[in-house]
């Protein structure tokens, strides 16, 4: 492989020369959904032909670049068991987002990054995988986030499903310019900054930490727009020490577990201070109205979700007791009979980035549909918990 230097910059400002100790980086800005980005890398790959080609991507979404049958691979049941289905259904809002913007502009999302892989490839040069993994950094956002921030995130993203507003070509000459996330980041201001931090700030120190220590002494890095200052600016500091750190889900903290296991105690708490108080028959017809409480809501999401008859009974069976622990919801356990009685098909998984941005496709899409109800069970057997949980404290005080 020829060591030599890269020569002076010759590129448009989208490329930026990094030099650290010995090595030189050339860093180059793209949007993810155009075709200038596509060619400059190609360009800048083939002409420089580095040492290694950094890439903005993590294992699982350079799968989902160059896997075309990546969605047979998807164990959705494996995603519920995980509590995962709010990480994926955020991963599918924002592919619909990029996916809307790409038709504008007649280039696939994401195109300049697997554009660099290819054009890697074709020359033998090694490629580096240098983003921290999805995952991580959705539940690291979601968990930065408090709970009335959260609904405004979720509003947003919905609001962004559903917007038909078509994009005219000066927000098309924009968006050519900036990554998408910077995008999102800049159309939500300063109201969420934890997001922030975690989708941008955290992902640049990430980012300048892997490309540093990628072997080689000549180097590119295709990363999105938005991370080229941040990742100069850090690039010359030591940020080593905070990797495992910010590679990391924070857990629950202690104060929402206790939450979490309060209000069961509360019930089960009453209901036997009940039996001891006005007698078991009392007791008795205040579990029944737990139970129907519970049930009926429940069942009634999965009903208006349009679920299998098989989920509906099971909403009704296991919000009341799914309500009793903070272990598992009532949501996931319907999601699973759901997707065990009426599985989606590959088809379905191929559209859903389109059926997303459609109020009837979340009807029709067997694997949305699974979402609903989730959702909506979930919301129905926390109706009915609250209403079942006044009627005993009611009982008992009365």
């Amino acid at each position: 492989m020829n060591q030599k230097p890269f020569p002076q910059n010759h590129y448009p400002d989208d490329v930026q020369v990094i030099n650290h100790q010995s090595r030189t980086i050339l860093l180059i800005g793209t949007a993810h959904v155009s075709q200038q980005s596509v060619d400059l890398v190609t360009e800048v790959i083939s002409k420089e032909k580095p040492d290694v080609v950094c890439i903005e991507l993590d294992a699982k979404r350079y799968q989902a670049l160059t896997e075309e049958k990546r969605w047979q691979q998807l164990d959705l049941k494996s995603v519920i068991k995980k509590k995962q289905l709010s990480t994926l259904l955020v991963s599918l809002m924002m592919a619909s987002y990029q996916k809307k913007l790409g038709e504008n502009l007649g280039v696939s999302p994401g195109a300049e990054l697997l554009g660099a892989a290819q054009t890697a490839q074709l020359f033998d040069i090694p490629i580096s995988l240098c983003d921290r993994d999805i995952r991580v950094t959705l539940r690291r956002a979601w968990k930065s986030t408090s709970l009335f921030k959260k609904g405004y995130l979720l509003t947003s993203l919905i609001a962004g499903l559903f917007d038909s507003e078509e994009i005219d070509e000066k927000k098309l000459e924009e968006l050519r310019q900036q990554d998408i996330l910077t995008e999102l980041m800049a159309e939500m201001g300063e109201s969420l900054p934890n997001m922030k931090k975690v989708l941008i700030d955290e992902r640049d120190i990430y980012l300048s930490e892997k490309i540093k220590s990628t072997p080689g002494t000549r180097i590119v890095a295709v990363v999105g727009a938005g991370h080229v200052s941040g990742i100069k600016k850090c690039f010359h500091q030591d940020n080593s020490h905070q990797l495992a750190e910010i590679d990391t889900i924070p857990p629950v903290s202690k104060g929402w577990k206790t939450a979490g296991w309060l209000i069961p105690l509360v019930i089960l708490t009453a209901i036997a201070a009940i039996a001891y108080q006005k007698g078991a028959t009392v007791a008795g017809d205040n579990i029944q109205y737990w139970i129907l409480a519970n049930g009926i809501p429940a069942a009634i999401g999965a009903v208006l979700a349009l679920a299998h008859p098989a989920t509906i009974f099971s909403a009704f069976a296991a919000a009341p007791i799914t309500s009793l622990t903070p272990v598992i919801g009532a949501g996931y356990v319907t999601a699973f009979i759901q997707v065990m009685t009426r599985p989606p098909v590959v088809r379905e998984f191929e559209t859903v980035a389109t059926d997303i941005s459609s109020f009837t496709g979340w009807w029709r899409n067997k694997l949305l549909r699974v979402f609903l109800v989730f959702f909506l069970t979930g919301l129905g057997s926390a109706i009915g918990t609250y209403i079942g949980g006044y009627e005993i404290i009611k009982t008992l005080i009365s």
